[in-house]
């Protein structure tokens, strides 16, 4: 059983969100309601507030990166707050405010 611990309670549930989602090279994006899973040991889930499309997500779309696996979900360069934490995370707690910069 997947479970994390969030704001002191055991959150065993998985959650919907929307997703910009590229299904191949020059498909068009598409938004999509997928479902994340909780974080298993040693991970985190945060839920985007505010993410962007940026030049190397447009590669992928375009076909010029060639070791892609199709489907992918595009926009990570995010702002969020942590929504839920796995086994073992001590250095961030539920309610942290983070951001995903890194290509």
């Amino acid at each position: 059983m997947l479970s994390a611990l969030c704001h002191g309670e055991l959150l065993i549930k998985v959650i919907k969100c929307k997703a910009a989602v590229c299904w191949g090279p020059k498909q068009p994006l598409t938004i999509e309601e997928i479902e994340v899973a909780p974080p298993k040991a040693h991970e985190i889930r945060i839920k985007i507030v505010s993410t962007g499309i940026c030049r190397s997500d447009d590669h992928v779309i375009a076909g010029a990166i060639s070791n892609i696996n199709y489907p992918v979900i595009l926009g990570h360069e995010a702002a969020g707050i942590v929504e839920s934490i796995g086994e073992g995370v001590t250095n961030l707690q539920p309610g942290k405010a983070c951001n995903l910069k890194d290509c």
